[in-house]
């Protein structure tokens, strides 16, 4: 019987969840929600220079909102972790030990400096950088020599001088790579960390990981890790290589193309289904374009949906879907958008009626001005509206509005039904002033739920000001 499908998402904590990474993440986990399988949160912190707990918590923090839960991970600890590479290194230990001994890895003494110097020389030379085998066959004595002149070895993976490595990729099909192109690669840092290559592998395995969807830059990791699993006789799990993110102008995904963050699209007021809903789409594809609940992301994720080429992020594509989650969105959560101006009491009903102008929390704080704020002078398309209605027109407004006590609501459709018998307007001659004066706009939110938020005083107090402005 094959095992359940488990998979992960294993950031460094050395900043901020980009969209890219998110992406990778939410494939992972889609992938294992629609097989009824495992998703595993593992935080590869190895980089002790680099990695914090601050950005672990940003990047707990950000995949939760994204309603990506974890079955197995930090806070949701079980047999197979801990799930901090930091809180490894005697699961690590046992395997060097175990290479070492098989005549897998030896120990190099190389430094940065003579690496550096060796890289630039076959790069001068038109090959390919690869390690050039410097350590790989010091004898006993020669080891003990380098050890006795000082300085920490790491720990080199020997790798076969002969054969080829091969897997099935789950988005680019059968790859090979042959053994004498890829070079023997580090597994244990001088200060004694696992490095990437092999600490990947080993928690793989340890924690039941069946499929691993990553970035494309990861190809040529893949042979290497291949090749330490089937050292450690242990089971590597199913690679799929996702393409790259990339703008509008085709260039790697950046801050000029909007914003490169989960942490930057949740301070801007983008909601979760939002950005779901175009990374579900950047390299896959679904049966249909239309707007995708949560149920619906899951069961039409197929890896044989995914795509080879770069995938485009568009901030108009998000804008699109934020605008599609707006209009889904309970009122609570538009509530909060609304700022301090907004009365508490009255914020269900002001984003009740603004809702189909919403996109941003910011355009909320700007409708609240409209409605709660002191307007200015109106200008522009509004100012000439309000002119071309005549001074006489706005008398008859205010004398629409007269007799309704300050902290009162007119009613709109008495107004407009006022307005037409005492002006013998009807049609854009009649409403497209009104809104004017009432919001130095000419389009927006339905006049009706507007006026139901302004005070018979704060109406008049328009009118007259159009009026002044008509005259």
């Amino acid at each position: 019987m094959s095992a359940p499908v488990t998979t992960r998402f294993a950031p460094s904590p050395t900043g901020r969840l980009h969209l890219g990474n998110a992406r990778t993440a939410l494939f992972n986990w889609l992938y294992a929600r629609a097989r009824g399988g495992r998703f595993v949160l593992r935080i590869e912190d190895t980089d002790a220079a680099r990695s914090t707990a601050a950005h672990e918590a940003g990047l707990r923090a950000d995949l939760e909102w994204l309603g990506l839960d974890w079955d197995a991970g930090p806070g949701r600890e079980d047999a197979a972790g801990p799930y901090r590479q930091s809180e490894r290194a005697d699961r690590y230990a046992a395997g060097f030990d175990a290479l070492v001994r098989a005549g897998r890895a030896y120990p190099c003494w190389c430094t940065a400096e003579e690496l550096e110097l060796s890289r630039r020389a076959q790069l001068s030379a038109g090959r390919a950088p690869r390690y050039v085998g410097t350590c790989a066959h010091l004898d006993a004595d020669a080891q003990r020599a380098r050890a006795i002149a000082g300085g920490a070895p790491s720990l080199r993976f020997r790798v076969p001088a002969t054969g080829d490595v091969t897997f099935d990729d789950l988005v680019r099909g059968p790859q090979r790579f042959s053994s004498a192109e890829l070079g023997d690669f580090v597994v244990r840092r001088a200060d004694g960390s696992a490095a990437f290559l092999y600490s990947n592998v080993v928690d793989d395995a340890a924690m039941g990981v069946t499929h691993a969807l990553r970035g494309e830059d990861h190809v040529s990791n893949t042979p290497r890790q291949i090749l330490v699993a089937e050292a450690l006789g242990l089971r590597a799990p199913q690679y799929g290589h996702l393409p790259l993110l990339v703008g509008p102008d085709g260039a790697p995904l950046s801050k000029r193309h909007g914003s490169d963050s989960v942490a930057d699209v949740r301070a801007a007021g983008y909601l979760p289904d939002a950005v779901l809903n175009l990374l579900c789409r950047l390299g896959h594809r679904y049966p249909t374009d239309g707007w995708l609940d949560a149920a619906s992301r899951v069961a039409g994720f197929d890896v044989a949906a995914l795509g080879h080429a770069p995938s485009q992020f568009d901030p108009a594509q998000l804008r699109h879907w934020q605008k599609e989650a707006v209009q889904r969105a309970d009122v609570p959560t538009l509530a909060a958008w609304a700022p301090h101006a907004v009365p508490r009491a009255e914020r269900e009903a002001f984003v009740a009626a603004v809702r189909a102008n919403l996109v941003l929390p910011a355009d909320a704080a700007d409708w609240a001005h409209v409605v709660y704020g002191d307007l200015p002078c109106a200008d522009g398309v509004a100012r000439d509206a309000i002119v071309a209605a005549g001074s006489a027109f706005f008398d008859a407004a205010l004398g629409a509005a007269a007799g309704i006590p300050d902290d009162a609501r007119l009613d709109y459709a008495t107004l407009v039904a006022a307005l037409r018998e005492r002006t013998g307007r009807k049609g854009r001659e009649l409403f497209q002033p009104l809104r004017a004066a009432l919001t130095h706009r000419l389009d927006g939110p339905e006049l009706a739920a507007l006026l139901g938020l302004l005070p018979a005083a704060r109406v008049r107090e328009r009118f007259t000001r159009a009026r002044e402005t008509a005259g």
